[in-house]
């Protein structure tokens, strides 16, 4: 596929979610919140409506966020990331949220006035072009969101253009830990449902360090949860239509791990 038919793909898959209220990466929101590391504590603090999840992980929990910083969150969503880290940063901090799907944006704006953040704001744009400033933003934030981009390396280029000298990146996505079958990584489906993609991890940890991150490291990584995979409606479709066995699919769920990537931008 190429990228302009991906973005179109994904786009429109996370249009329907925003309107829904549900998840593309997976199936029951609330219950997986608290797998990958959200607190009950943390979600009865934030606007009702940005409690539903298309993530992996929990970013927020491991970036050290300090008060009075700026936080930019790639692919922000219905805004979740962005108001836990709200409450980090503090009133004399600000947090940046960029997606690139119009309707996810009037969700988190609206889930914005609903919980009345005044140091949060959400932006429309691709994360391939962020619409930020160089060297203005001390800490990135990403919730499974670049596995879903046609050309990573731009991605990382921009975040460590729009970083300070010493910014902190700090983000969760999907990486394979060995290849998938041809028929799964051409799949739509796959794609939106944060599988096909995924990138090898090593080559996702060297495109990092290429553009010129320094202390690139992986500080959490585990399996993508069996139960993730196997009732994700995007894999059901999938198995369905290339009769997967259940079996087949635990063996390719094996294949695909969340991990938490560290990086500074040298200063």
């Amino acid at each position: 596929m190429k990228e302009e038919e991906i973005r179109k793909i994904v786009r429109k898959s996370y249009a329907k979610a925003a309107k829904r209220e549900s998840c593309c990466c997976n199936s029951e929101c609330n219950e997986n919140h608290e797998k990958i590391g959200y607190s009950k504590a943390e979600l009865e603090t934030i606007p009702e409506g940005a409690a539903f999840s298309l993530g992996c992980g929990h970013p927020v929990a491991l970036a050290s966020l300090k008060e009075g910083e700026t936080v930019l969150d790639l692919g922000s969503g219905g805004g979740l990331d962005c108001f836990l880290a709200a409450k980090k940063v503090g009133e004399k901090g600000r947090v940046i949220g960029v997606d690139m799907t119009p309707e996810m944006i009037d969700k988190a704006r609206e889930n914005c006035r609903q919980g009345r953040y005044k140091n949060v704001e959400f932006r429309l744009g691709e994360i391939e072009n962020l619409p930020v400033a160089d060297n203005t933003v001390d800490v990135i934030i990403s919730n499974c969101v670049i596995n879903l981009s046609p050309n990573k390396k731009r991605v990382f280029e921009e975040a460590f253009r729009v970083l300070k000298p010493g910014g902190r990146l700090m983000i969760s996505d999907i990486v394979l830990l060995k290849e998938l079958p041809k028929k799964i990584k051409e799949n739509e489906q796959a794609y939106v449902g944060c599988i096909s993609g995924a990138v090898m991890k090593e080559q996702y940890l060297e495109v990092i360090k290429n553009v010129g991150f320094q202390d690139v490291k992986v500080v959490e990584e585990a399996l993508f949860p069996i139960d993730f995979v196997i009732n994700n409606p995007s894999t059901e479709a999938i198995m369905k239509d290339y009769d997967i066995s259940l079996e087949e699919a635990k063996e390719y769920a094996g294949s695909v791990a969340s991990i938490k990537v560290y990086a500074v931008k040298p200063k």
